[in-house]
């Protein structure tokens, strides 16, 4: 626009001169007009070069408009960034923070899991030993416990077996019992009794019944009384015989033929009476005589009549029992 100015500034000057100078030859008029036309030219080309600014300026206006927009729009991303990076570093800060403390309690599991580990592996091999003593006595007690089955088991059949001739030998016992019985029902029952008494039978026979005071003679009623005794046990091959003399607690008359105390009448007494049974038919093998003396009374008491019942003879029939012997020892 300046340089426009210009040119007409020049233009006005040159025209003003030439008609000032009218004597100005045609040589100079054909320059200036030359001039003019190159001037002219200049001003075509600055008008083109002041059109093409224009244009330009305006294309310039338009990018620094946009331009300008684009950095309202940059500044406003950048400061939506910028609160974006802020919050990211915020949530980095503290994604680091809790990653850190992720990383210790890591650690620290880890190293607890190692000790656990260690622990609950201890513990494992000492159950696991254990358990193998356990089996061990287990083993050991099921074969205790199937022994003893065995033992119990074999126990029961000797037990049964135990019954069985013990039930026998009582009903042996109570046979003979009847037997005997019968064989000296006709004794009066004050002088002769029949009893079992722990599985044995007892014959008890009075003094009155067999002998006289002081003697080891038997009177004829009692030898009638051994004698059918006698005949009643000759069949009963398994009856072993004791016979028992028994006197009271008063010494012995001093002087008595062969005897110093009631121990030597005891005897004398039962070997009279074994003698008897075997005379009758009885097996020797089978009688055994023993004497008491006063040391087993019935009545412990100082009177005649206690006296008179500790002064007797018991004969105690007992049933063999090897049978049940050998049971018993097989135990």
């Amino acid at each position: 626009m300046f340089k426009h100015s210009l040119y007409r500034y020049a233009g006005v000057a040159l025209l003003s001169t030439c008609l000032l100078s009218s004597c100005t030859t045609t040589k100079k008029y054909n320059a200036l007009l030359a001039q003019k036309v190159k001037l002219e030219r200049e001003k075509a080309d600055c008008q083109s070069a002041l059109s093409r600014t224009t244009r330009e300026r305006s294309d310039l206006s338009k990018q620094v408009t946009e331009l300008t927009e684009a950095r309202a729009q940059l500044a406003a991303d950048t400061s939506l960034l910028s609160n974006t990076l802020r919050k990211s570093q915020s949530v980095y800060a503290d994604l680091s923070s809790t990653y850190d403390k992720l990383i210790k309690n890591h650690d620290r599991l880890m190293s607890n899991s190692a000790l656990e580990s260690s622990k609950l592996s201890k513990d494992l091999a000492r159950r696991e030993e254990e358990l193998k003593k356990l089996n061990e006595t287990l083993t050991k007690n099921r074969s205790q416990l199937d022994q003893l089955s065995s033992d119990l088991k074999s126990r029961e059949e000797r037990l049964n077996e135990l019954e069985r001739i013990l039930a026998e030998k009582d009903k042996a016992v109570n046979a003979l019992r009847t037997k005997v019985s019968n064989a000296l029902l006709g004794f009066n029952s004050k002088d002769l009794s029949v009893d079992v008494r722990n599985g044995k039978v007892y014959v008890s026979l009075s003094e009155q019944l067999l002998f006289k005071s002081g003697s080891t003679k038997v009177d004829a009623k009692g030898q009638d009384a051994l004698r059918k005794l006698a005949a009643a046990l000759k069949d009963q091959q398994d009856v072993n015989v004791v016979v028992e003399g028994h006197t009271d607690d008063v010494p012995v008359a001093r002087g008595t033929l062969g005897m110093q105390d009631n121990w030597d009448l005891s005897v004398l007494r039962a070997t009279e009476i074994t003698r008897i049974l075997t005379s009758a038919g009885l097996a020797g093998t089978k009688i055994t005589p023993s004497g008491r003396a006063e040391n087993v009374p019935l009545d412990a008491a100082k009177t005649a009549d206690a006296r008179q019942k500790n002064r007797r003879t018991e004969i105690i029939l007992t049933p063999k029992l090897d049978e049940l012997f050998q049971i018993l020892e097989a135990n």
